[in-house]
């Protein structure tokens, strides 16, 4: 992945949690996990996981769902869902 490619996830993960938070993109820090920021919480992690299936238009599995812990893990599987529907293309 290149370092744009790569910058343009993490742009694009950190507007997925401001949105499934309801929050302003600058209270997304760059290394953002559960409870930072503070709508980082149960509530919140239930919206994030519905806005990463709308995303990816399939439903994460309990495993997914609950490895999501912090920013990282966010832009790895929406890294994941992005080479699968590239490889589904093929």
């Amino acid at each position: 992945m290149s370092i744009s490619v790569s910058s343009s996830l993490q742009a694009a993960t950190r507007q997925l949690l401001a949105d499934a938070f309801g929050c302003a993109l600058d209270e997304i820090p760059e290394d953002a996990a559960l409870g930072s920021p503070a709508a980082w919480d149960s509530l919140g992690h239930m919206r994030l996981v519905l806005a990463l299936e709308e995303q990816t238009g399939r439903a994460l599995s309990p495993e997914e769902i609950a490895g999501i812990a912090e920013l990282a893990d966010v832009e790895a599987l929406l890294a994941r869902a992005i080479t699968a529907a590239a490889n589904e293309r093929r």
